[in-house]
C-alpha cells in the first residue's frame, strides 16, 4: 500500500494542480500538509517582518478554504510551524510514505530545500505548474531564452503558443494514512486582521475570475490598467495566482472562452500580455539562477549604501513628495499597490532617494499580499538596470507621472 505525502507550497488549490492529480492517481494513502516555515516570520535587520499581517492574513484564508475543499472530499490539510525539511523527513518516518509531491518552484531557498529533503534519500516529486506555458513547448530552450522580453514574446507568438490547457481538479482523494495522535495536532492560527478586498481561498479566485468576465471587463483593461483608484481598473488577479489559489493556465483558458464568445480585443490580448511578463520572468531563472539573487544582479554597476532614515521615509510615507506618499501609505495600509505605483514609488526610491533596490525588494516582499518571488525580483532588477534589459534601468519624472496620473489629486487625497 503506497502512503504519500503532498506538500502544498504556493499552489493553493485543487483545479489545475498537476503534481496534486498525480499524487492521488499513484497513492493509497494521501497525507496533505502546509508548513509556516520560520523564514516567514523573520524580522529584517531594519525592524519589519518578512510577511506582513496583510500577507499573513490572506494567507490564513487561502490555507482555510483549501481545508474545506479538501474536507468536502473526505481528506484534510494538515498545518505544522517548522522546518519543512526537518518536519518531512519526520512525517515520512512516522507515515513510512514513500513519496513526497510538491509543485517546483526554481528560487533559492526553495531549490534549497528540495536539495536537502533529497539528500536524505527522500523520493521528492517536483512539478512545474506555475506558468502558463510549459517548460518544453517554448521554441527555445528556456536556459537559452532571449533575454528581451520583446524578443521572447514575440518568438512565443510565432510558433502559436498561447497556453497549456488546465487539468481538472481529482474526482477523489486517497484516504489519510494512520497518524499518530501527536501528527494530528494543527498549529494555532490566530485571528489576523486585514484590509477585506481580497479574501484568500480558491473558491473566491474562480467567483472573482468569474464575475470580471460576466461585467465584460477585458473590454476596458488595456483603457483601464494605468488608473490608480477602484477594484476594477486592473484585473486584481494577482493575489490569488501569487498564492496560487488559482492558475495562470486558467485565466487564459477563461479569458480565451471569453474571445470564443465576445471577441477579442486589444484587452484581452493585453491581460494574456501582462501572464506573459510573469512566465518570462518564471523562465529567466532556469537561465540565471542564482545570479538574479546577487548584490549586483546582472550587471556591474556599482552598489549603493541605503541611508536607514531615507529609507523609513520613504516606506512610511514621508518623504514630502506627495504621490510617492500617497502610494507608500496604500500599500502600508491594504497590502496592494497598482502596478503603476509600483514602478513610480520604487523608482523614487532608487533614483531620486539613491536607494539599494535590495531593500526596495525586501519591503515589496513583506507587504504585498500578491509578493511573487519571481516577478518582484524580476521588477526590481529591470527598474534598477540589474536585469537583462540592455537599455539600462527605468527612472520615472515624478512631476510627469503626478500630471498623467493623477491631475487633480484625487488619489493624494485618498491616502494622504
Amino acid at each position: 500500500m503506497k502512503v504519500m505525502i503532498y506538500w502544498f507550497r504556493n499552489d493553493l488549490r485543487l483545479t489545475d494542480n498537476p503534481a496534486f492529480v498525480d499524487a492521488c492517481l499513484h497513492a493509497d494513502f494521501l497525507l496533505p500538509v502546509y508548513i509556516h516555515s520560520p523564514q516567514s516570520k523573520k524580522i529584517h535587520a531594519l525592524g519589519f517582518p518578512r510577511e506582513s499581517d496583510h500577507r499573513q492574513a490572506f494567507l490564513r484564508e487561502s490555507l482555510d478554504d483549501l481545508r474545506g475543499q479538501l474536507r468536502n472530499m473526505g481528506s484534510d490539510l494538515l498545518e505544522y510551524a517548522g522546518e519543512p525539511v526537518k518536519l518531512l523527513s519526520q512525517l515520512v518516518e512516522l507515515t513510512g510514505a514513500d513519496t513526497i509531491y510538491c509543485e517546483r518552484i526554481e528560487a533559492p531557498e526553495e531549490i534549497h530545500q528540495c536539495q536537502q529533503i533529497k539528500a536524505l534519500g527522500i523520493s521528492l516529486h517536483e512539478f512545474w505548474q506555475s506558468s502558463m506555458l510549459s517548460l518544453d513547448k517554448p521554441p527555445f530552450p528556456v536556459q537559452e531564452m532571449p533575454d528581451m522580453f520583446t524578443q521572447f514574446r514575440k518568438e512565443i507568438e510565432r510558433a502559436g503558443l498561447k497556453f497549456e490547457s488546465p487539468v481538472t481538479a481529482p474526482s477523489t482523494i486517497p484516504p489519510l494514512p494512520k497518524l499518530p495522535e501527536a501528527l494530528m495536532t494543527k498549529t494555532d492560527h490566530p485571528e489576523i486582521a486585514s484590509a477585506k478586498q481580497w479574501i484568500g481561498g480558491e473558491r473566491n479566485a474562480t467567483a472573482h475570475l468569474k464575475q470580471y468576465l460576466e461585467r465584460r471587463l477585458p473590454d476596458s483593461y488595456k483603457e483601464t490598467r494605468n488608473q490608480l483608484i477602484g477594484q476594477d481598473y486592473s484585473s486584481k488577479f494577482s493575489p490569488w495566482l501569487a498564492s496560487g489559489c488559482i492558475s495562470a493556465r486558467t485565466i487564459a483558458a477563461e479569458l480565451a472562452a471569453y474571445e470564443q464568445c465576445y471577441g477579442a480585443n486589444d484587452g484581452t490580448y493585453w491581460l494574456w500580455f501582462e501572464l506573459m511578463w510573469r512566465d518570462y520572468f518564471r523562465f529567466l531563472h532556469f537561465k540565471y539562477g542564482r545570479r538574479l539573487y546577487l548584490e549586483k544582479g546582472l550587471s556591474e554597476l556599482p552598489l549603493r549604501l541605503s541611508d536607514d532614515r531615507r529609507f523609513d521615509q520613504w516606506r512610511s510615507g514621508k518623504t514630502g513628495v506627495p504621490l510617492v506618499d500617497a502610494g507608500m501609505r496604500e500599500l502600508l495600509q491594504s497590502g496592494y499597490l497598482s502596478n503603476r505605483m509600483r514602478q513610480i514609488v520604487a523608482s523614487y526610491w532608487v533614483y531620486d532617494l539613491q536607494g539599494d533596490w535590495r531593500l526596495g525588494a525586501r519591503w515589496f516582499e513583506s507587504q504585498l499580499i500578491d509578493y511573487d518571488v519571481y516577478s518582484n525580483q524580476g521588477n526590481w532588477l529591470y527598474l534598477a538596470g540589474r536585469g537583462t534589459d540592455p537599455r539600462g534601468g527605468r527612472r520615472f519624472n515624478i512631476a510627469k507621472q503626478t500630471q498623467d496620473h493623477d491631475p487633480q489629486g484625487k488619489y493624494q487625497s485618498l491616502w494622504l
